[in-house]
């Protein structure tokens, strides 16, 4: 269904159940943090990570001010701490911004399939940490995919076939451990050129067998233990087995993340212990999966029961969405009576499990886990798609129509046929993405139906308190129609009653040429601080100097 206009609500960051409990936890984790590691501390992304979050989606720390420029009603909409660990906001907007991208500029219109690879323990710890290692070990799974993908396609006469893929490094799972594994989508066919003729073409292959997803995950489990030995990683020979390097660089985060991925809890009273579990069944069998295309094998796992049709392009966005889903979803999250916090699971596990239920600082001490090392990327392409490839230009216009191939053209690079054209944005306004996921136009004024615009962005701590405080003035007048300051006087001619009376709950401001920012016109902090200035049509009268309205 079709939201309107007025269904829009900004949220309200500082009473969801996050950032509740780290705003009054953080400083009592951090110091449990370095007594169990003897001084020693979490890495400083990691704190700088939860700093950030308790700035996100609140006005106190800045916000963007926007004005109708019809009735000139206000809207200040907050910062966002773009954190990519475990903010559900960032991480929503990443994943519809991501996806959409994916979808209309990236991925062709072939059919496309999931192949999801889940690791042993052992090397979910080693990746966490090492960003190399889990590229290293993504490599080599991906090439056994597309040389899976290039051998299917030699059984119908395609010699140099040739598939391509995009995959997602998760670091969670569904009950907020530290579960590093690979969501790729791959080709379900290969491209094929003929360097004669020019042709470029897409085959289509068959759904692989239940036996050939079994002899992909043989083959990749053995060449990552030929690469786990290569690099003396390989836990079965302690004389090669070199030191953790984990350990080395962060003893908290080692033993935070070592539980993390077991499911049980590092600091504290608990610690040791299993995470709660509501509805688990004790005595529950441990079954492994029948399912179809699915095989498992000494902790290796691969699943490719998942496809998108080529013409099914809203299909392939959910699938790209949940790919790069965020961790944490707000709305699971609830904040019991004694203070502890349930998580609910969006499916109830095997044994019947459908809740966790967390202390405080053990539910920080599973975000931390999750943070991954800054400028490590997380989405990476392979195949047709890599950056480098020739086919690349031809494989993401593959069926497109002219409108979209055009649009992709644009972010080519130059070429000797000419100049390339204009490159698209690389990231999508806050407005379109709120647009492309919730079908609202946050633009659109709800009072007057006209448009808002950007008037300025307000960062400048002075600037940003005097506001608040200004607004939370004028909150606390609404009911009343609002007096005029002695001495003060505006013109009324040519103006309606919603321009001379607005709702006092929104900030009426003037336009500051020292600050650029919005100000309510009848603010007593703000008068303190800086002196009315002379021309302010709403102020004085008539335009300000250099011809500026307010």
């Amino acid at each position: 269904m079709s939201l309107g206009t007025s269904d829009y609500r900004p949220r309200d960051a500082e009473h969801a159940v996050l950032y509740r409990v780290i705003d009054e936890h953080l400083d009592a984790f951090l110091e449990t943090v370095s007594r169990h590691a003897d001084g020693g501390s979490l890495p400083d992304f990691v704190e700088r990570e939860f700093r950030d979050f308790l700035t996100c989606g609140v006005l106190a720390h800045g916000f963007a001010r926007l004005r109708c420029t019809d009735c000139e009603l206000e809207r200040l909409v907050p910062f966002s701490c773009k954190g990519r660990g475990f903010c559900p906001s960032c991480g929503w907007r990443r994943m519809t911004e991501c996806a959409a991208r994916l979808v209309d500029e990236v991925l062709p219109r072939v059919p496309v399939r999931q192949w999801v690879l889940s690791l042993p323990y052992r090397l979910r710890y080693l990746l966490a940490w090492d960003h190399g290692l889990a590229r290293a070990v993504l490599a080599v799974y991906v090439r056994a995919l597309l040389g899976v993908q290039r051998d299917r396609a030699r059984r119908y006469g395609i010699r140099d076939g040739r598939s391509g893929s995009v995959t997602v490094i998760q670091r969670f799972g569904g009950g907020l451990n530290l579960n590093v594994h690979f969501h790729t989508l791959v080709f379900d066919g290969v491209f094929f050129g003929d360097g004669g003729t020019g042709a470029f073409d897409f085959h289509p292959l068959p759904p692989p067998t239940d036996e050939e997803v079994g002899v992909v995950l043989a083959r990749i489990a053995a060449r990552v233990r030929r690469l786990l030995r290569r690099r003396g990683l390989d836990p079965g020979d302690a004389d090669v087995f070199r030191a953790d390097p984990v350990i080395e660089e962060s003893p908290a985060l080692a033993g935070i993340s070592s539980a993390s991925i077991q499911g049980r809890i590092a600091l504290g009273p608990r610690a040791g212990a299993r995470v709660w579990r509501v509805g688990g069944d004790p005595d529950a069998p441990w079954v492994l999966s029948t399912a179809p295309r699915h095989a498992h094998l000494d902790g290796f796992d691969l699943h490719a029961n998942v496809e998108a049709p080529a013409a099914d392009r809203a299909r392939l966005e959910q699938l790209c969405r949940y790919l790069l889903r965020p961790a944490v979803a707000q709305d699971r999250l609830r904040l019991l009576e004694d203070g502890r916090i349930a998580l609910t699971l969006k499916t109830a596990w095997a044994d019947g499990t459908r809740q966790l239920v967390f202390e405080p600082l053990e539910l920080l001490e599973k975000l931390a886990a999750l943070t991954p090392r800054p400028r490590s990327n997380l989405v990476i392409y392979h195949g047709v798609l890599a950056p480098h490839s020739s086919w690349r230009a031809r494989a993401v216009t593959y069926g497109a129509p002219p409108a979209a191939m055009a649009g992709a053209a644009s972010t080519t690079p130059e070429t000797n046929n000419g100049p390339a054209m204009t490159p698209a944005p690389r990231h999508w306004a806050w407005a379109d993405l709120m647009r492309h996921a919730f079908d609202i136009d946050v633009l659109a004024c709800p009072r007057c139906g006209g448009r808002l615009r950007l008037m300025a962005t307000v960062e400048d701590p002075d600037a940003v308190r005097a506001i608040l405080a200004a607004l939370a003035e004028s909150r606390g007048m609404a009911g009343r129609a609002p007096p005029f300051a002695a001495g003060h006087t505006i013109s009324q001619t040519g103006r309606s009653a919603p321009e001379r009376y607005r709702n006092a709950a929104v900030a009426e401001v003037c336009s500051l040429a020292s600050w650029g920012r919005c100000l309510p016109s009848t603010s007593a902090p703000f008068r303190q601080k800086v002196p009315r200035q002379a021309g302010c049509p709403r102020c004085a009268g008539g335009k300000r100097p250099g011809g500026q309205e307010c």
